[in-house]
């Protein structure tokens, strides 16, 4: 089959031959029609992440969108959303022509979603479901503030925020990526600059919020401290403006504020279906928006090396030929 194959972590992997996946009991085969580049796909095949080195050569792509070509739990030709560990474990992601998938790990897709948004929302929506939903509890009529809202998990935060009921959505979104958190439904769009006070400032004139969904840290999460609620909740899914941020005791315990963190990780099979059977269904019905590329397989160095160049301006969706 052919496949985007990574032969050196750190590297762009190349679009190549790779041998098919072989059956086996308990698995099913999906023929991949369309998979996203995502952060984790890139971390993982750096060789410098918690999950250690990945052996070589292997397929990465830790998601994606197909039709069911063998399996004892779907039915033949239906068509399915799938997760690989690809990069976490040995074996073989998403980024190929075939892709051998647990059947605990395939959601069979029913909402009428286009593919390439389907595989563009994928974990990144199930994320910010779970993280709005199950980790911060929010609840119908609080205020939203969703930092990196030109991001994928942004972008969907601020959809899923709505379906959930937030009565108001703030973004938080860099310059480039202001467009694309509006058009994801944010109310107000804040742009981010390098003052953090004075970012702090205009956020504690739009909230106080309810919930900060954060899928950044850094410099934004400092602002958005200290625009919580009373009994404000921050769930922290991220570190892509940085590992540190500066956080207020006087703020959180005047507050009675809560700083938590997510990981999709930590979420059952079955969670993780449920979460994205919602997004999806969300989607379907327009409430929940993403910005996406779609570019054929062979390109999956270029699409990579944007990627890891912090080139991509919206979510890049491969199919392959």
């Amino acid at each position: 089959m052919r496949a985007a194959v990574l032969h050196t972590p750190g590297s762009p992997p190349s679009y190549g031959d790779h041998p098919e996946p072989p059956a086996a009991r308990g698995s099913t085969l999906v023929r991949v029609v369309a998979a996203p580049v995502v952060p984790l796909d890139l971390l993982c095949a750096s060789g410098t992440s918690y999950f250690g080195v990945p052996s070589t050569p292997y397929v990465p792509g830790g998601q994606g969108v197909g039709i069911v070509e063998s399996s004892d739990a779907y039915d033949v030709g239906a068509r399915v959303w799938f997760f690989t560990p690809a990069g976490m474990r040995p074996g073989d992601g998403s980024l190929a022509e075939l892709c051998l998938v647990p059947d605990a790990d395939v959601v069979p897709l029913g909402a009428s979603v286009p593919d390439e948004l389907a595989a563009a929302l994928g974990l990144s929506g199930v994320a910010a479901w779970m993280a709005l939903s199950w980790r911060a509890r929010l609840q119908p009529g609080e205020r939203v503030l969703v930092l990196g809202g030109g991001g994928a998990v942004g972008q969907a935060g601020i959809g899923v925020a709505r379906a959930l009921g937030a009565s108001t959505v703030v973004a938080v979104a860099r310059t480039t990526s202001v467009d694309r958190a509006r058009a994801a439904g944010a109310d107000l769009v804040v742009p981010l600059g390098d003052d953090v006070d004075a970012l702090a400032t205009v956020l504690a004139e739009a909230g106080p919020f309810g919930v900060v969904l954060d899928p950044v840290w850094g410099r934004a999460a400092t602002a958005a401290t200290r625009a919580l609620a009373e009994g404000g909740r921050l769930v922290n899914l991220g570190g892509g403006a940085g590992d540190v941020a500066t956080l207020q005791s006087s703020v959180l315990r005047s507050r009675s504020a809560s700083v938590l963190g997510y990981t999709n990780n930590a979420l059952t099979p079955e969670q993780r279906a449920s979460a994205l059977t919602a997004v999806l269904a969300h989607a379907a019905a327009g409430r929940i928006r993403m910005a996406y590329d779609v570019q054929p397989l062979a390109e999956v160095e270029a699409a990579w090396t944007r990627q890891a160049d912090g080139r991509a301006h919206a979510r890049c969706v491969l199919r392959p030929a």
